[in-house]
């Protein structure tokens, strides 16, 4: 379990090892919900919680979060990630031909889906990233995850869990507000999220899920995906990892590909050095690919950036991510 340090913001750009260990050792909870645990963060989230997060619905407009599960997407087929293929089984022109063989005239259509878990709008699981072979709550990575799928932290034991007070830090809006978008390489810090916090009036509490708005997803559908997937972009900077572990929140989400800041901060190969943090040491469940335009300008009528959030999980049993269409309700 975390010992609380309180480690310094800068960077050493040379050595991303060291600077993720550091943070990984520091801000580490394994065994704080005991050994079996499965959800890590998310036990954050109770039945209090849950009614307290129910409050918060005063005008009941519901917004969807979710981007399009299409051939549109962004994604490019990195390391096999492609956007969903929608195939149509039956039809309405089968069904004018009378070649269903239904009786009485009765006709139907039916389509399947085949795409990636994480293609557009999802969860990172606790079984997507390892940290040096090892797994959420000190488990060995290959005892976690086999060719059978996640055995241990598999996304089924989260169906029920995703329903939280929301919080919205539009940090786009907040950090350039001519433009309401962060441009691409900016790295978020936590002295970024207080600040936006405090500018909005709005707390950050044990069990919150947190959402933050670069403004990426705006810009590229303005000007076209480009590198959305993979590319550079706006993010939350290594450093935030000792705010993710001390704000005692539950989940975090952003409207970006990957999360974090891109380019990673370092000088020499990295890769994703907040997730290796985040998932198997902390315990945190990440969002990424969130549509946060419309709640953003909701948000800002309403001058309220707090609201019931539900962000439920496909139970499909032994993955490691799902895609989600998360509903804010104002």
């Amino acid at each position: 379990m975390s010992n609380n340090l309180d480690l310094p913001e800068a960077i050493d750009r040379q050595d991303p090892a060291s600077e993720i260990n550091c943070r990984a050792e520091a801000y580490r909870n394994w065994g704080r919900w005991g050994q079996d645990d499965r959800l890590g963060t998310l036990n954050f989230i109770d039945d209090a919680k849950r009614l307290e997060a129910a409050a918060l619905v005063r005008i009941g407009r519901a917004i969807s979060l979710s981007q399009s599960f299409d051939m549109n997407g962004p994604q490019k087929g990195w390391r096999r990630r492609t956007n969903p293929v929608h195939t149509m089984l039956d039809t309405g022109t089968d069904a004018e031909r009378g070649s269903q063989g239904f009786p009485h005239g009765i006709g139907g259509a039916d389509d399947v889906i085949a795409m990636p878990l994480q293609c557009s709008t999802q969860w990172d699981g606790l079984g997507h990233i390892f940290d040096r072979g090892m797994a959420w709550n000190g488990r060995r990575a290959g005892d976690v995850v086999t060719s059978d799928g996640d055995l241990v932290t598999g996304i089924e034991h989260t169906a029920n869990t995703l329903v939280s007070r929301g919080v919205l830090l539009d940090l786009g809006r907040f950090l350039e507000p001519d433009s309401g978008e962060l441009t691409d390489g900016t790295a978020i810090t936590a002295a970024d999220l207080d600040a936006c916090a405090a500018a909005q009036d709005v707390s950050i509490r044990r069990g919150d899920i947190v959402l933050v708005r670069t403004g990426q997803l705006s810009r590229v559908r303005r000007e076209g995906w480009g590198d959305y997937a993979g590319g550079p972009a706006p993010g939350l900077s290594l450093s935030c990892a000792g705010w993710l572990h001390r704000t005692e929140i539950a989940a975090v989400a952003t409207d970006t590909w990957g999360f974090e800041v891109r380019p990673n901060e370092f000088d020499v190969p990295a890769f994703q050095p907040l997730h290796q943090v985040a998932i198997p040491n902390i315990g945190l469940t990440i969002g990424e690919m969130w549509d946060l335009e419309e709640l953003s300008a909701a948000c800002l009528e309403q001058d309220r950036w707090e609201f019931f959030l539900t962000a439920s999980t496909l139970p499909i049993t032994g993955a490691v991510g799902s895609p989600t269409n998360p509903i804010a309700v104002l």
